[in-house]
């Protein structure tokens, strides 16, 4: 058979999955954003088009195996545009290439924390809804929005045999993350529960360190211990503050099983990221993501019925926020992962400590609500860790793609 004129077909590029040493960003309810360590550039050229990328040259596609080409034009392709065809392409004479607007990627995660920290606004106003039905919600909105996905790509709904065991403590402790965080915003100031998940990052490094023999130095150890001061700060336990606690919600045994919820939120999400980094590249993020909601709606519903809590809410605002918080957490997800395709990991990890400013200032402002000087000090803390272990993080994989190049 022949050939059209001028007739090629392009490969089309496969999508990155998460690898073992990627760098986490933190996403509320026990979620994660996962890209490659030492990822420098924008965009990456599909397998089999990386010849002659960044040449400005493009490179030629051969025809396949038992077609002729008598007759045809010579199909070109360019590499250092992910395939697109020649002369359309940022190497073709008297073409430009469009530049990326700077500082997108961290606009994305300014906005991607303004909605997680609406959606946690709702979530203190919700009235006579229990935490978990809540999750059951958000859960429901996340099947709806991956199931098209694995349609699309085509991944099934177990995945690889060897890899079903992992997905399901992923699924399990995700999910169990989003249900203790999910409390800990009910039972306790709002801003003091968001400044405890955000020291996840810490957590993940000492489980990687356990589990996945990853390196753990000294500098580690003391945002490790600078984690724990700022939990402490926050908490005010008894023994170290005496019994007169102020600023809290309600009363002190309330504030303390959120304390005790938000730390196992934590250590959860952490552990979650431990998993990803094992499981690798060979799981598709939407199958990730499908695990963490069915197995997090399944326990859902089975814990509701064993509560007795399952009921519709009463009120017509308490129906309102329970779909805002779903549309609110599923959007800031959304522009976290187009964050971290425009962006390196570091500078967006640093910019996601935002939540904490956010959370702050929406307690002050709609809840009425002044932190005291204690959680003030321990939020210093707690940021200080995260935002170290963030920027040491991508200096260390910044070191090491330079080597690579050499």
């Amino acid at each position: 058979m022949r050939t059209k004129p001028g007739a090629c077909r392009l490969a089309r590029s496969r999508r990155h999955r998460t690898e073992p040493g990627s760098l986490m960003v933190l996403s509320q309810a026990g979620e994660a954003a996962a890209v490659p360590a030492g990822t420098d550039k924008e965009l990456e050229a599909p397998p089999g088009l990386e010849d002659d990328a960044g040449t400005g040259q493009p490179c030629l596609h051969p025809a396949a195996p038992g077609m002729e080409a008598v007759g045809a034009e010579e199909c070109r392709v360019c590499g250092c545009c992910s395939g697109s065809p020649w002369p359309r392409c940022c190497g073709a004479p008297g073409t430009k290439k469009k530049a990326a607007c700077p500082g997108l990627g961290l606009f994305y995660t300014l906005l991607s924390a303004f909605l997680f920290s609406v959606a946690s606004l709702f979530l203190k106003k919700i009235e006579d809804v229990h935490s978990v039905e809540v999750s059951a919600f958000r859960c429901i909105f996340q099947m709806a929005f991956v199931l098209p996905g694995l349609i699309y790509y085509k991944t099934g709904f177990l995945g690889p045999k060897g890899k079903r065991i992992f997905l399901f403590f992923r699924g399990l402790l995700g999910s169990s993350a989003m249900i203790l965080l999910y409390y800990a915003f009910q039972v306790m100031p709002l801003a003091d529960a968001t400044v405890i998940t955000f020291s996840s990052p810490v957590f993940t490094s000492l489980l990687a360190w356990i589990f996945l023999k990853e390196k753990y130095s000294i500098w580690d150890l003391l945002f490790t211990l600078f984690t724990i001061t700022g939990v402490v700060l926050i908490a005010r336990p008894p023994f170290l503050f005496g019994s007169n606690v102020t600023g809290i919600e309600g009363s002190y045994a309330d504030h303390l099983k959120g304390t005790i919820a938000a730390i196992a939120s934590t250590v959860s999400s952490a552990s979650t990221f431990v998993i990803l980094r094992k499981v690798g590249k060979s799981v598709h993020y939407f199958l990730s993501i499908w695990y963490y909601a069915v197995i997090g709606l399944i326990g859902c519903v089975i814990a509701l019925f064993v509560m007795n809590e399952w009921r519709l809410p009463y009120c017509g605002k308490d129906r309102v926020f329970l779909i805002l918080i779903g549309l609110l957490g599923l959007g800031g997800q959304i522009f976290l992962t187009k964050a971290l395709q425009i962006e390196k990991a570091g500078p967006v990890a640093i910019m996601k400590t935002m939540d904490v400013v956010f959370a702050f200032i929406l307690q002050i402002l709609f809840l009425n609500h002044l932190p005291t000087w204690w959680t003030v000090g321990g939020a210093l803390c707690v940021v200080a860790s995260s935002s170290g272990t963030a920027i040491r993080k991508w200096r260390q994989s910044s070191k090491k793609a330079k080597q690579n190049e050499i």
